[in-house]
């Protein structure tokens, strides 16, 4: 298998899905029982085992959760800088939209020659203070109806929250 190759689920026979439950369920369980679970895989011989790092595990179970929806499946290298264009890959946005990001200050870069390099932490930093702020404009946004609610009474709290936001982002220079 090559490094960045995609693995299409392939037909999978009642047995093979049984299979993909049992060892996802091993993954997941294991978890439950103790604060730190160990791992291990085990090799034909009788003293061929090695303890998997919690780094291996946690790729191992999201590979075999995906296998079991029936999803595909890539295991890409990457490296600990990466390029603007793999940035904007990893946070699914475009490079243009990271470019103004970095420029406005929101995500650290380096420099090498002209071409700009950021360390991958700070990516994932920055995905998780980004689906963070958009957990809060949904929280913001949400109104509780239901079937006893005023309809436009939600609808002009709606309009409120969303006037709110507007102010919040304009004052911080979020446009």
């Amino acid at each position: 298998m090559s490094a960045n190759e995609t693995l299409a689920p392939s037909t999978h026979s009642a047995g093979d899905e049984q299979q993909l439950g049992r060892v996802y369920d091993m993954l997941t369980a294991e978890k439950a029982l103790s604060a730190r679970p160990r791992h291990y895989l085990v090799g034909g011989g009788d003293h061929d085992s090695v303890e998997l790092p919690q780094e291996v595990y946690e790729v191992l179970l999201r590979v075999v959760d995906a296998m079991r929806k029936g999803l595909s499946v890539t295991v890409s290298p990457t490296s600990h800088v990466l390029t603007t264009q793999q940035a904007a890959d990893l946070l699914s946005i475009s490079r243009p939209t990271l470019i103004k990001a970095l420029d406005e200050g929101q995500l650290p870069y380096t420099r090498s020659g002209t071409h700009r390099r950021i360390a991958l932490t700070d990516v994932l930093d920055y995905r998780e203070r980004r689906r963070r702020a958009q957990y809060a404009a949904i929280d913001a946004l949400s109104v509780d109806v239901d079937e006893t609610s005023d309809i436009d009474q939600a609808l002009a709290d709606l309009r409120r929250a969303r006037k709110a936001v507007a102010a919040k982002r304009r004052e911080a220079g979020v446009e």
